[in-house]
Formats: C-alpha cells, sequence, structure tokens
C-alpha cells in the first residue's frame, strides 16, 4: 500500500539513466580514455624511473599516459593512423613506441620527440608488432594478414626477412629467444631468435576453436621462456610446453562462460580476448567478451580470483613491469555485430587495478 510510489522514483521521465556495471571492481580509471574500442595496452619497461601507458584504438590512434604513485594518469602524447591501430610494444631502452595499424604499415613513435615515422609495410593490415633484442641485432617483427612475418632493421625500408606463412597472422608474442606465431586455420609456429630468426616447431593448436591470443611464460627455476597460453574464441585457454618433459605438463581449461543452473540449461560461452603473465609471480590473467577478468595459477591449476562483471567486453590486459599494476579495458569487441553496438552507451574505459597480492601463486598444489 504505501510501496505504491514505487513508479515515481523508478520514473526514467527526468533522464536518470540505469544503473551500469561501468567499474564495478572500483578500479582506478585512466583519464582521456579512447573514443572507440581499445585493441592493445602496453605498459612501459622497467628500466625507466616513471611508468607510461600506451593503448591503441580503433580510433586511428595511439595514446600515451604517465602513471603517477598514487594511481592517477596525466595524458602526455598521441599518434594517429590512418587506420585502427591493432598492436603496439616498447623498445627495451623505453624511449619508444611501435604501433601497428589497418592502414597497412608499422609507426616507430620517438617519444622524446614526439616523432613518428613509418618503419614496415605490409599488403594488409598489421596485426601485431614486436621489438626484438637480441646480443647480436635487434629488429620489429611484424605479423599481417597478407600472411607473412616481417623483421626490420628500423634504419631500413626493406625487410631484413620476410617468412611466407600459410595463412594470416591472428596473434603472436615474443619472449627472447623465443617468439610464438598463431595464425588463421588453428596453425602455430614458434619461432627461435638466438643469432637470426628461424622456425623452430610447427603444430596445430590444442584448441578446436580459432584462436584470439597467446602469451609466452617463463619456467619458474631459469627463468627461459619455456611455454605459451593460447586462448580462444570458445572460452578455454591451453597451457603448452615448447618441449614438455611429461605430455601430461599440456592442458587446457575453460574460463569465461556463465554459470549453469544445477537444473541443466543453456551456457553461454564467450571469447578469451587476451592474456598476460605476471611478470614475477609466473601467474597468469584472462579477459574475456563476458566482461570479466580472472587470475589463475598454471601450476597449481587453479583460480586465484574473478571479478565482478563489467558491462562491457574486457578486450585486453597487462602487468606494469613491477607487476603491482593490472591494466584492462573495457570496450566493445563486436561479438554481437553491428546490432549490438550502440555508440552512446559503449565508451571505452581504461582501469588500473593494485594487484601484486591478488597473483601471488596458490599454496594448493597439484
Amino acid at each position: 500500500m504505501f510501496g505504491g510510489t514505487a513508479n515515481f522514483s523508478q520514473s526514467t521521465l527526468f533522464g536518470s539513466t540505469p544503473i551500469t556495471n561501468t567499474n564495478p571492481m572500483k578500479d582506478v580509471e585512466v583519464s582521456s580514455p579512447p573514443d572507440d574500442s581499445v585493441s592493445c595496452l602496453k605498459f612501459s619497461p622497467g628500466v625507466l624511473s616513471s611508468t607510461f601507458l600506451v593503448a591503441g584504438s580503433w580510433d586511428n590512434h595511439v595514446r600515451c599516459w604517465e602513471v603517477h604513485q598514487n594511481g592517477q594518469t596525466t595524458p602526455k602524447a598521441q599518434q594517429t593512423h590512418t587506420g585502427p591501430v591493432l598492436g603496439v610494444d616498447w623498445s627495451d631502452d623505453g624511449t619508444k613506441v611501435f604501433t601497428a595499424s589497418c592502414d597497412k604499415t608499422v609507426k616507430m613513435w620517438d617519444l622524446n620527440s614526439n616523432q613518428a615515422m613509418q618503419v614496415a609495410q605490409h599488403d594488409a593490415p598489421v596485426k601485431t608488432v614486436h621489438w626484438i633484442k637480441a646480443p647480436n641485432y635487434s629488429c620489429v617483427m611484424t605479423g599481417s594478414w597478407d600472411k607473412t612475418l616481417k623483421f626490420w632493421d628500423t634504419r631500413s625500408s626493406t625487410p631484413i626477412l620476410s617468412i611466407q606463412l600459410p595463412e594470416r597472422v591472428y596473434c603472436a608474442d615474443v619472449k627472447y629467444p623465443m617468439a610464438v606465431v598463431g595464425l588463421a586455420g588453428r596453425a602455430i609456429i614458434i619461432y627461435q631468435l638466438d643469432v637470426q630468426p628461424q622456425e623452430f616447431k610447427r603444430m596445430e593448436s590444442p584448441l578446436k576453436y580459432q584462436h584470439r591470443c597467446v602469451s609466452i611464460f617463463n619456467d619458474k627455476k631459469n627463468n627461459a621462456p619455456t611455454g605459451f597460453a593460447l586462448g580462444s574464441i570458445e572460452g578455454r585457454v591451453a597451457i603448452q610446453y615448447v618441449n614438455p618433459t611429461n605430455p601430461k605438463d599440456n592442458f587446457t581449461f575453460k574460463c569465461h562462460r556463465s554459470n549453469v543452473a544445477p537444473n541443466g540449461g543453456i551456457q553461454d560461452i564467450f571469447a578469451v580476448n587476451d592474456i598476460s603473465f605476471h611478470p614475477t609471480h609466473g601467474t597468469l590473467a584472462t579477459v574475456g567478451s563476458d566482461g570479466r577478468f580472472s587470475f589463475w595459477d598454471k601450476d597449481a591449476r587453479t583460480k586465484l580470483k574473478t571479478s565482478e562483471q563489467f558491462d562491457l567486453p574486457i578486450t585486453t590486459c597487462c602487468f606494469n613491469a613491477q607487476g603491482n599494476i593490472f591494466g584492462y579495458a573495457s570496450s566493445y569487441d563486436w561479438s554481437k555485430g553491428h546490432e549490438g553496438y550502440e555508440p552512446q552507451k559503449m565508451k571505452p574505459h581504461i582501469f588500473m587495478r593494485s594487484c601484486f597480492d591478488e597473483l601471488k601463486p596458490s599454496t594448493k598444489r597439484t
């Protein structure tokens, strides 16, 4: 009887908007985020005294922020491509950022002079870019939808090496002396980079569905790259060792799926959009189209934490060099097509979370 005024308090007549879960984890929001979906994030290498974050976006821009000790961010600079930016990487000394774009080029952005120059060219959009620093050479590795992987000396307009691939490059990662490249059609090629880049091993993905992201992990004892995690569009991650001591070391696990009611029913399955390994703990984060991030311990084969659900997919993530900040972006990933896109409601956000303790390995052991 006395609750009959509910229609006033819930009224949207006066333009009040329904409550949304833009930031359900109450994390620090990066100021002046991109205007369109965020494709990639990378923190600066640990050699710099300050921490910087770069983000590439479908709005054709790459932006750089300084991240202060208190978590606040200051926008520092931005550069533009003539197509969406799909990949970013830092040089090892932290003075340059490399950006890969749908405009078929890669640019090298000198942060000191704020000048960007083209350093690579493909015949189709460039999906991945990685800086390789070897004892006897340094170069930029670019992977494209033109079915080539190219290695570039930034001083030359022709590649040092161009490798023809059976399919388009969908994802790649580099941790010297190892590179892993995932292709359309579920092929994976592992390269060894010492002396010069050369193919080491070719394999089919252990996942049945298209892969979307790959991240190399180090051996716990000698800290050398020893395997990789591969994420697919079917809510699943594969942990794969390059030379497993025991075949059972390789396994897959399900993630980014809705809970099913005890009496059965339909389970929603979402894409794994990105995977990032913690630089000191060796644990990992996954982010998905379900609008959640999760932290995992692959050695204990256990989940450490799952976030609340965001009102948008989480498209990309990364850790800073010290491992105390987890950066991630919520933005539309086109998983529901153009019909599911409402630009006024779906504003991109980049968040940073204090995460060092949450990523500590589990005390459980398999």
